[in-house]
């Protein structure tokens, strides 16, 4: 089923500048063996879902045509990834249901024909660009809309991250946060207050996704809704080992840690444009982080983390040393972590919970939880083991339990 994924040369330009994640798709492990990504993509089974998008593509007449085809696909590839994670295609591949790899490696398979397709019309840049970013939103659940209207049902919205730190060995790691993500999507909670539903979208590791405001797109949208705002917002990500983390503060910094692509980027988090926002140096979590603390989830700890770092000198931020406490910011302090550290976790809970604040939706409960880290296979070559996967379903599990309890603190 291989070579569905493989795109015809008739249509697709082998010069086409590719991003340095689409670039990974031809990276093997280290100790030898085939290329990964499309390796994971072939053992889920979604090599037919590629292979139709890259004949279609050729196929494509109009830029509307390739329109409607590129969201389809996005949103054909996030629905299905949902089914799979959820035991609703329990024939499709050999790998295992919690896997969110394949999600990933596809998306980047589909971008990476999209980027070099050569139409037999003229194509503009700036059209690329928007089909290129209608499949990755629709492939991160940016279009989905699971949250029910009117009263007596009670929303949650909530993000996961696809994998990231894949260069070298890395490039089979798999991220928790993800998973989660994809088992938490339209799922319908029992609470004493009655049923609550879960919407969830996944985003890329990338710090120019965030500046072209991803964060603000999936839970602005959502939260500037009246008739669909949902009650409460969770950020999620991978955090550190053999605990969760709730995180009491979001800081206004990013530390510059290379993302996905290779690039960096320090500074205050950069406004969002076209949403309200204030400019909050931290920003606390609203989450019923007592109740998810006391309600039995699974095997993991799971802690309060009340760290927080500032600059020592507010008057030259990202100069000088950084100060970390567990009290609270005080004013004119300016952040330089939050409890989360600098990185795009830290920014996903601060960007959306930005735009809550900004929208005014201060009754809507906002926050993020850190998993902990999944780790790898075992030895040098392993794409998947027994022991990997017991631990990301055990890790998913818990998130799942303690997104439940979080909704049973809704009032």
């Amino acid at each position: 089923m291989a070579a569905h994924a493989a795109p015809s040369a008739q249509c697709f330009s082998p010069n086409a500048k590719l991003t340095v994640e689409e670039q990974r798709l031809t990276a093997t492990m280290p100790a030898g063996g085939p290329a990964v990504g499309p390796t994971l993509v072939s053992q889920a089974g979604f090599d037919p879902l590629v292979g139709d998008f890259t004949t279609k593509l050729c196929a494509a007449k109009s830029t509307t045509a390739a329109r409607q085809l590129v969201t389809a696909a996005g949103d054909n590839l996030w629905q299905t990834s949902v089914d799979r994670a959820q035991g609703r295609r329990p024939g499709m591949g050999t790998l295992d249901q919690h896997d969110d790899r394949p999600l990933y490696w596809a998306r980047l398979q589909m971008s990476k024909a999209l980027r070099q397709w050569q139409p037999k019309f003229a194509l503009s840049a700036a059209t690329r660009t928007a089909l290129l970013t209608a499949l990755d939103h629709g492939s991160r659940g940016l279009d989905s809309d699971k949250l029910p209207d009117g009263a007596g049902v009670k929303k949650i919205m909530v993000s996961g991250f696809d994998p990231f730190e894949l260069d070298g060995a890395g490039v089979r790691i798999s991220n928790p946060a993800g998973a989660a993500a994809l088992q938490l999507d339209g799922l319908t909670i029992s609470t004493p207050n009655g049923p609550a539903v879960v919407q969830a979208v996944t985003f890329p590791v990338v710090w120019g996704y965030f500046d072209q405001g991803i964060v603000e797109a999936a839970y602005g949208t959502a939260l500037a809704d009246a008739a669909h705002r949902p009650d409460m917002i969770i950020t999620i990500s991978q955090g550190r080992p053999d605990q969760f983390d709730i995180e009491r503060w979001a800081g206004d910094w990013r530390g510059g840690f290379p993302d996905n692509n290779d690039a960096s980027s320090t500074g205050p988090v950069p406004a969002a444009a076209g949403w309200p926002q204030p400019d909050d140096q931290f920003i606390e979590t609203t989450l019923p982080y007592q109740q998810m603390q006391a309600t039995p989830t699974g095997s993991y700890k799971v802690n309060f983390d009340l760290l927080f770092c500032v600059w020592s000198d507010s008057s030259h931020p990202g100069t000088g040393q950084q100060v970390c406490r567990t009290d609270a910011p005080k004013p004119g302090e300016i952040a330089a972590q939050g409890g989360g550290g600098d990185y795009l976790s830290n920014e996903s809970m601060y960007r959306s919970n930005r735009v809550r604040l900004g929208l005014g939706a201060t009754a809507v409960r906002g926050g993020h939880l850190h998993t902990p880290v999944l780790g790898d296979p075992a030895g040098t070559t392993a794409l998947t083991d027994p022991a990997f996967e017991a631990r990301r379903t055990a890790i998913v599990n818990q998130t799942v339990a303690l997104v439940t309890a979080a909704a049973n603190g809704l009032s």
